[in-house]
């Protein structure tokens, strides 16, 4: 069965006008219970995480409990993008366990997902755009630690670069970050992932399915993972107010059936998070998320 992270502290209050579209995270499991997708015994609520040692694992320490205690300076939480709440950073702690059990669920099933997740611009002392703590880091390093993988491939479709991410993972061999996003978008300086792919204003789906299709293959021959974690962002899609691609819908579609498939075929067990999606239109998002959930029943299931 194909079991999904999701708990309703994923929707968190915004200040009226807030650029984030919040609500993305009740109408995605409602529309896949709605289509019949998903029902309600495909979701599990992640903890709030008591021990914190993978967090810990991951991040510096005194960064976790400024964010804990609501201690971090005001420089640092205005590059975080939202106001920062007790309740918002027992969310992200949600999130980030929501990310390890999915893997543990992925390990047994094939596959497995995340609601919410994908926050790769959270370095290891610090957060910003959206991200307080790297849930597919946290859910890499706990594996590793438990000896639930040996090596690990992250693929990062996000249109922006999986900054944090790479700087986490920097000097770990058994961890290769491959990131493909826009090469004039945030973040603005880039960090170095393994492998950056950096893509031009307007690149459309033929340009990139291709370049996708000739690199993923070889980085799983080359690298020999026995595990992958995929950031699933749909900001790569052309109506996006925060991203430069031209991408169509089914164009990400069409990615997403490439990276799954490419999983089963080698059969690696994959743990998805979803990533970004700002599009005006909040069902476009919706719609571009829902395919990722289909195309893994269809193809795991």
């Amino acid at each position: 069965m194909l079991k999904i992270a999701y708990h309703p502290i994923y929707k968190h209050p915004l200040p009226k006008g807030h650029r984030f579209p919040m609500e993305k995270y009740e109408w995605l499991p409602e529309q896949l219970l709605h289509e019949g997708t998903c029902t309600p015994n495909n979701f599990f609520e992640p903890s709030d995480l008591e021990n914190h040692n993978p967090i810990l694992a991951v991040h510096d320490a005194e960064y976790f409990y400024d964010l804990l205690n609501v201690t971090l300076d005001q420089r640092a939480a205005r590059k975080i993008g939202f106001p920062l709440s007790r309740t918002l950073v027992q969310r992200e702690i949600m999130i980030a366990d929501g990310t390890i059990k999915a893997s543990q669920f992925a390990l047994n099933h094939g596959i497995a997902m995340n609601i919410a997740g994908g926050t790769h611009h959270a370095y290891s002392n610090r957060g910003e755009a959206f991200c307080l703590l790297n849930d597919q880091a946290i859910g890499a390093q706990y594996l590793l630690n438990h000896q639930l993988a040996k090596r690990i491939l992250i693929v990062d479709l996000d249109v922006h670069q999986g900054n944090g991410t790479a700087e986490i993972f920097q000097n770990e061999p058994r961890v290769f970050t491959f990131s493909m996003h826009g090469k004039n978008n945030y973040p603005f300086k880039k960090e170095r992932s393994d492998l950056d792919i950096e893509l031009e204003n307007q690149t459309g789906d033929k340009a990139y399915l291709n370049i996708l299709k000739q690199t993923l293959p070889q980085l799983i021959e080359n690298h020999q993972p026995d595990f992958i974690f995929y950031l699933s962002g749909v900001d790569i899609i052309a109506s996006d107010k925060l991203g430069k691609l031209g991408i169509s819908l089914e164009g990400c579609k069409a990615r997403d059936r490439f990276v799954l498939e490419t999983c089963k075929q080698y059969q690696l067990p994959v743990m998805c998070s979803m990533g970004g999606g700002y599009s005006p239109d909040i069902k476009i998002i919706v719609e571009a998320h829902a395919n990722t959930y289909r195309l893994a029943q269809e193809l795991f299931f």
